[in-house]
């Protein structure tokens, strides 16, 4: 089995439902930083990482720092939205023995950055 960082990366690169259903456990846990509480479940998860990538997954997304240990990562991430609003976060990964995330949680910053990704990420989930 490749490395669950490689296999996102893999999968952040050309993703797919599938690509993304297969890395994540079915009692996985989700925080956001626009909802107060986790979400759990794989259903949920996966709703919430799709739309993530379609608002942030663009041409200008890219990962710039990666930090790992046995069970976790931290993932650094940039990209810019449309009218040039800037965006910085950090993915924190965790994932099972099994290599199947376990629990997911994203950071954005700064604030300008978050109040435009928020809306968006609602128009996808709205569709959804």
């Amino acid at each position: 089995m490749a490395d669950v960082v490689e296999r996102w990366h893999a999968y952040m690169h050309a993703p797919t439902r599938e690509g993304l259903a297969a890395l994540l456990a079915d009692d996985v846990i989700f925080q956001s930083p626009a909802v107060h509480t986790p979400q759990e479940g794989k259903a949920v998860t996966l709703k919430y990482l799709w739309a993530a990538a379609d608002v942030l997954g663009g041409p200008t997304f890219r990962y710039v720092g990666e930090w790992r240990n046995d069970t976790s990562a931290v993932l650094e991430f940039e990209c810019e939205l449309e009218g040039g609003i800037k965006v910085n976060g950090v993915d924190i990964i965790h994932w099972r023995d099994d290599g199947l995330i376990s629990r997911f949680k994203v950071m954005v910053r700064p604030m300008k950055g978050l109040n435009a990704v928020v809306p968006l990420m609602g128009a996808v989930l709205a569709k959804e």
